[in-house]
């Protein structure tokens, strides 16, 4: 027979990958709005950013509940702990694509400046992390998020690459500096979106495994300190 506790742990399972469902429509629909110049996109991004907080709420005190009165031990403990934390992470990747949908509606009340490329492949592999984040934390997969981990490097290195080519928009032409520095802060937002999908995975391997790897060098699988407990 399926242990109480084993039903509220799928229920909140279920919580963090509707939540998580939710800011990945968010991160796609914040970029359609940038490259398909569409505000009225921008602003459902704007508006769907109270549903992700009423789920982070939710799943916070659900947390809180399982901890109080059902005094889970080891693996049960490191889930419920790393699905607050979880929470938490998405509750700001949500925050940022918001963000990400404010530049774009100010951008689009202007000519677009370049045309985008660097930004969209940013997107789809920030996006990607994300999905791969929450998969690792379903399926207990701490490969898969040792590899979420590392493809953190690649959004740095377009960040970088973005950041130079708009500053040589700015200095050629001071009339573009204010679209520019918009575009900037998007390419930061999708960075800031790809640490917390790398922060998501740090998490998975600690709950799975038991270790924690913040801070650590993801070249070797061997990283990180070992929690026997809980």
């Amino acid at each position: 027979m399926e242990r109480h506790l084993d039903m509220e742990l799928k229920e909140l399972r279920e919580k963090i990958l509707l939540m998580g469902g939710s800011v990945e429509s968010q991160l796609e629909d914040a970029l359609l709005a940038l490259t398909e110049r569409n505000s009225d996109v921008a602003i459902r991004v704007v508006e769907n950013d109270l549903r992700v907080n009423k789920l982070d709420v939710e799943i916070d005190e659900a947390c809180l509940r399982l901890l109080a009165l059902q005094q889970p031990t080891a693996g049960d403990l490191r889930f419920i702990t790393t699905a607050m934390k979880i929470s938490t992470e998405l509750e700001r990747m949500s925050d940022l694509a918001e963000n990400i949908a404010e530049r774009a509606i100010e951008l689009n009340k202007e000519p677009q400046l370049k045309p985008y490329i660097d930004i969209p492949r940013m997107a789809h592999w920030t996006i990607r992390m994300v999905k791969e984040s929450l998969d690792a934390f379903v399926g207990r997969d701490a490969a898969l998020a040792r590899k979420v981990c590392r493809d953190d490097d690649f959004v740095d290195d377009l960040t970088e690459q973005l950041f130079r080519e708009l500053v040589s928009f700015m200095l050629e032409d001071p009339r573009t500096i204010t679209r520019a520095i918009r575009l900037t802060f998007i390419g930061k937002y999708f960075e800031r979106i790809a640490d917390h999908a790398t922060n998501v995975a740090e998490l998975v391997v600690y709950m799975v495994e038991g270790k924690i790897i913040r801070h650590m060098s993801q070249e070797s699988p061997d990283d990180g300190f070992a929690m026997t407990s809980p």
